[in-house]
């Protein structure tokens, strides 16, 4: 039965807002864009009735003859209107969870309180919880992969309008103070209107720096304590006062980032924008420590007389007055009678030396030491310490419960590096660095053994002579002016991820992940070319490691040999004894994207959920401890969701506490541009994970054989059906090409990486998922997220009864088949098989476009009949009416956008190829891409 949605609050918000931005466009606009959006959403409404060509027809009578200017203006109307629904969605979301809060009892579905009461109804008791939480680890990775459409200034003139939007729904904000709101909500949406969202220049990996760490002071600060918070709360709340107090929640959340370190692909990631990228994250925490040491003296104001501070405490005090020396006599002049806020001043100092410090060599000045600095971040943490050991010392614990409590938590989870950042390369780079360094070696008689040609050797030689020379001491000694440009940057990553460890700490590299691993000695290749830089290797008669490598699992072919190249790994000794060495888990990664453009959805889900029980069981077997990176995507065909039901969908007593996984672009906004919605969406990820780690406490469910059995066969029918479409089906990659805008979002400058791995190589292997999934998307054929399910739910039932009630089953108890079909739910109503047919008549051949547009209908149309029906709804998103009634509200806007669209991309191409940017519709039509993408809350 189809659930309603009570949506009267969001109604008012949305008039008010759509109100609004009517006067705004009033006053501010020409008098036709007002005029033309409302003649385009009832020209949409009426051919969305009845479809005839004559409604069609009335349609394009309005687009046609509009003038560029004008297009571009009602295209910037629609795209506000979607900026402004989401705030309202946003607001009115945050406003029933407070509601929620406020009665008690479970608060809203997800929440610490929800999770840890249907724990404990489970049977896990507080004597449980140490084992469970002391495994947690909650690792999202921010990339830099090209799919936020929005510019920085935008998003901060988004946030500013939700601000206010915040404050006239409070009750409280009436008459003169809710006028007043009134009118700066108007200025704001004005000069958001006034704003171009168009990005005038190419983004550079500096911009995308600057963009990730944009959050930080934002929101995700504020968020990260507020977690925790919340989470010591709801641990009182639900297993009492006496638990909370004797279990220590530790800090499992961390930050990763791939944005200076990912070069796969992308040439303009250099060794030294490495470099940049940690430094930077450096002077971001750094500056919000110094911020907060100064709130900290505010609030900790004791002074000697009612107090008796610990004798270390003094100590330390007195070591640094003398380390400090007349440094610091100015500044302790007015706290000499006040302990805490006199040791908080020097560390105010010192933190102010060290961000000197950083800033210095962030502008490349080499002699950058600061005598005053602090050495790292463990002493820092030492500092905070000692006062909060003496705050309890004295009975004023509750004391140090306030923002010093809050500040411990940031030491531990951001240190002095922020992100952990990732570095990532193709594999084939590490093999063409090898052979070379082998080539070039000097003649040494301890490396005689190792001048071979290690391109001619088979896999099993090559790891033989790797592990070899991995184990030699010293490296190996060769002639650097014999390497190629691109070998000797590859060895200068490798110093400069020692350089960095040294100087900012071990933890601010997490992995090196390996793109394109095929083979166990991608593995050893990078091991062997990080010992060139002493990253690894054998010291006297015992290893040391001090890098970790993640190999990445991208294709379905990888994912159907990631049996055999993790054995082949985990069992060389020289590798195993590497691993031990580090004291880290081995990480694998399993790449959504590629592996859903290579085989469909149905291959991908089903190969990445049997390769993740592959791993566990081979890491299980030699009692190694595994931890799975997800890359996953925005959108469902690159692995995208719900975070929260994606983790539960994992293969069970997979998880085990710890999850990383990348999220990019429109995600990052989407989840992190007001602390509030970033509290909830890494509340909803960590207690997702909570409940799929509870295998570490008691025993779960395993999947049934039977069920297994069904999914190899539908993935099986469905990956064939897929590979039909998009590889044996002559003209399909000219229709990808003629029929969706893939060409023109290049011009859009929204990421420093290329759309294609080789330029003007149209293949499908070429183009990126990214740009893949982006230009099927704003064509509203969303069929990398859908197509092949149909055709293997109707082959597999076909004229057998009982296998549709096995798979209703399946949908009802299987957590992860549910989830897969609740994604292709949301994906199909993103669809819209009668506006992809406008963009398929943009082929220059008829024929073509018609063809491969009825091959796509047809699945779709199959998709959703056996989808429903196995879900026993009687719509798409029947369980999901928040959803589906946000859907909709937007299809009335988006269905005239693509129709502009699809008008704009005819003329724009109607000038050839020569210098497309200097048509003047394509200014129009970029705008239609970031407008159609604001609207699906969609890129890549």
């Amino acid at each position: 039965m189809t659930k309603t949605a009570d949506d009267k609050e969001l109604r008012r918000s949305t008039r008010l807002l759509g109100s609004v931005l009517a006067r705004v466009l009033k006053a501010q606009a020409a008098p036709k864009i007002a005029a033309t959006v409302e003649q385009l959403q009832r020209g949409f409404t009426g051919l969305h009735r009845d479809g005839g060509a004559a409604r069609r027809q009335s349609l394009l009578n309005i687009i046609e003859p509009l003038e560029a200017e004008v297009a571009s203006d009602v295209v910037r109307a629609f795209s506000l209107y979607f900026s402004l629904l989401h705030i309202a969605e946003e607001s009115t979301n945050l406003l029933k969870r407070r509601r929620q809060t406020e009665r008690g009892g479970h608060y809203w579905p997800g929440s610490f309180h929800d999770t840890l009461l249907l724990l404990k109804q489970s049977g896990v008791t507080a004597e449980q919880l140490p084992a469970l939480f002391e495994q947690l680890l909650y690792l999202p990775v921010m990339t830099a992969h090209p799919t936020e459409a929005k510019r920085r200034t935008v998003r901060n003139q988004l946030r500013n309008i939700f601000l206010t939007n915040e404050r006239l729904d409070d009750p409280q904000v009436r008459g003169y103070y809710r006028q007043v709101a009134l009118e700066k909500l108007h200025r704001q949406i004005q000069a958001l209107w006034k704003t171009d969202e168009v990005r005038s220049r190419s983004m550079g990996v500096l911009d995308e720096i600057e963009s990730g760490l944009f959050y930080f002071p934002l929101s995700l600060f504020q968020a990260t304590t507020r977690l925790y918070r919340n989470f010591e709360r709801a641990l009182a709340d639900v297993y009492g006062e006496a638990a909370a107090r004797d279990i220590r929640i530790p800090s499992f959340l961390r930050y990763g980032s791939w944005i200076g370190g990912d070069r796969d692909g992308n040439p303009n990631v250099k060794p030294e924008t490495t470099e940049l990228a940690l430094r930077m994250q450096t002077c971001t925490i750094l500056q919000e420590y110094i911020r907060l040491l100064d709130e900290l003296r505010g609030e900790i104001t004791h002074s000697y007389g009612f107090c008796q501070p610990t004798e270390a405490f003094l100590a330390s005090l007195a070591a640094d007055r003398e380390a400090l020396g007349e440094a610091v006599t100015g500044l302790e002049r007015h706290y000499l009678q006040e302990p805490y806020r006199h040791k908080l001043a020097l560390m105010k100092y010192r933190m102010e030396r060290t961000l000197a410090q950083a800033e210095r060599r962030l502008a490349g000045q080499a002699d950058a030491r600061e005598s005053h600095a602090y050495a790292n971040a463990a002493v820092f943490m030492a500092d905070l310490l000692l006062i909060r050991d003496s705050l309890y010392a004295h009975n004023d614990g509750e004391v140090a419960e306030l923002g010093l409590r809050d500040l411990i938590r940031l030491a531990e989870t951001f240190g002095f590096h922020l992100m952990q950042l990732d570095v990532r390369q193709e594999s084939t780079r590490h093999s063409e660095a090898v052979a070379e360094i082998l080539a070039a070696l000097k003649f040494r008689a301890d490396q005689a053994d190792f001048c071979v040609d290690y391109r001619a050797l088979d896999e099993t030689q090559k790891l033989a002579l790797l592990s070899q020379a991995i184990a030699l001491p010293g490296g190996l000694d060769y002639d650097a002016a014999a390497l190629s440009d691109t070998t000797r940057e590859t060895l200068a990553v490798f110093r400069v991820m020692a350089r960095m460890r040294r100087e900012i700490g071990a933890d601010c590299f997490s992995r090196y992940v390996i793109s394109m691993t095929h083979a166990a000695s991608h593995i050893m290749e990078v091991m062997l070319l990080a010992a060139q830089s002493g990253l690894a290797g054998r010291l006297g008669e015992g290893w040391y490691c001090h890098i970790g490598v993640s190999p990445l699992f991208e294709t379905i072919d990888d994912l159907n040999h990631i049996e055999s190249v993790l054995t082949t790994l985990l069992d060389l000794p020289v590798y195993r004894a590497l691993l031990d060495a580090s004291s880290e888990r081995q990480e694998v990664m399993l790449g959504y994207s590629d592996s859903c453009k290579d085989g469909g959805i149905l291959a991908s889900t089903w190969g990445l959920y049997q390769a993740q029980r592959q791993v566990i069981a081979i890491a299980e077997a030699r009692g190694i401890p595994c931890r799975l990176f997800h890359g996953r995507g925005g959108t469902v065909g690159r692995g995208g969701g719900p975070t929260h039901e994606a983790i539960l969908a994992q293969p069970p007593d997979t998880v085990r506490g710890q999850i990383k996984f990348t999220e990019q672009g429109e995600v990052l906004f989407y989840r992190y541009n007001n602390m509030e919605t970033a509290v909830y969406e890494l509340t909803m990820g960590v207690t997702g994970l909570l409940k799929a780690s509870i295998s570490l406490v008691q025993p779960v469910r395993q999947d049934r054989t039977e069920d297994l059995a069904v999914m190899a066969e539908l993935a099986r029918i469905g990956e064939h059906s897929y590979r039909e479409l998009t590889e044996r089906t002559d003209g399909f990659l000219d229709y990808f090409y003629e029929a969706t805008p893939v060409g023109e979002i290049g011009q859009l400058n929204i990421g420093s990486r290329p759309s294609h791995r080789k330029k003007k190589d149209r293949s499908k292997q070429s183009v990126r998922a990214i740009a893949w999934v982006f230009s099927w998307a704003q064509s509203r054929q969303t069929f990398p997220a859908w197509y092949g399910i149909g055709s293997a739910l109707a082959s597999w039932c076909a004229g057998k009864p009982e296998r549709l009630q096995r798979l209703r089953a399946m949908y009802r108890e299987w957590p992860f088949f549910r989830n897969l079909l609740s994604n292709a739910q949301m994906a199909l109503s993103k669809s819209d098989m009668e506006i992809a047919r406008e963009y398929a008549g943009l082929c220059p051949e008829p024929s073509t476009g018609k063809r491969i547009h009825d091959l796509i209908a047809a699945e779709y149309q199959r998709c959703e009949d056996w989808v429903l029906d196995v879900a026993e709804a009687d719509g798409l998103l029947a369980e999901n009416p928040e959803l589906a009634a946000s859907l909709k509200r937007r299809n009335a806007y988006l269905g005239p956008l693509n129709y502009l669209q699809a008008t704009l991309l005819r003329r724009v191409r109607a000038g050839g190829d020569e210098a497309p940017a200097e048509s003047p519709w394509m200014q129009p039509l970029l705008r239609s891409i970031n407008a159609i993408a604001a609207g699906m809350r969609n890129t890549g």
